[in-house]
């Protein structure tokens, strides 16, 4: 939440729940809304970090209202960020794994966690086609996560496959 958030005060001072919205609008449902709360603790963190520098607004009929923009600071960890590849391929793969110790504990089949986690993912295509039919078609960016979500798991699909493939080629072995 940290880099977006400073990504978004690059365009120019804004207050928490602007920021909020604003991530709200562009990301649309399919990613995780964030909680408010969030945003400012968040902000605060970069605030201390000096990232940031916040100002009250003073406001007659409510409280002051804090707006925040970036520092030279800021804007450059936000640079960084953009230049800065992500993070590679997973390797550590937590369905894997259980796949990998299944056989020795006797208590997991191979076949049986594949189909599971196979179900797993087709509910979770249903879900992000649902999502996706739902979504503001205008919302280029939301239809792209949700795009992108569902290569993801057809990779991930396609890959349960090749390991249960593989598994049958075993058992023909042994």
């Amino acid at each position: 939440m940290r880099l977006p958030l400073l990504a978004l005060l690059a365009r120019g001072p804004a207050h928490g729940y602007e920021l909020k919205q604003a991530l709200e609008k562009l990301l649309g449902a399919a990613y995780p809304q964030p909680n408010i709360g969030q945003v400012y603790v968040t902000l605060g963190r970069l605030e201390k970090a000096g990232l940031i520098e916040g100002e009250d607004i003073a406001q007659s009929s409510r409280p002051n209202k804090r707006t925040y923009q970036l520092t030279d600071a800021g804007r450059e960890a936000v640079a960084a960020w953009f230049d800065e590849p992500t993070d590679e391929p997973r390797v550590r793969d937590e369905f894997f794994m259980k796949l990998a110790v299944a056989p020795g504990t006797g208590m997991a089949d191979q076949v049986a966690l594949i189909n599971k986690q196979r179900r797993h993912y087709l509910n979770a295509m249903r879900d992000l086609s649902r999502l996706a039919a739902a979504e503001d078609r205008d919302n280029r960016v939301a239809q792209l996560l949700i795009e992108g979500a569902m290569l993801h798991l057809q990779a991930d699909l396609d890959w349960l496959e090749r390991c249960q493939e593989e598994l049958e080629k075993l058992e023909e072995l042994e």
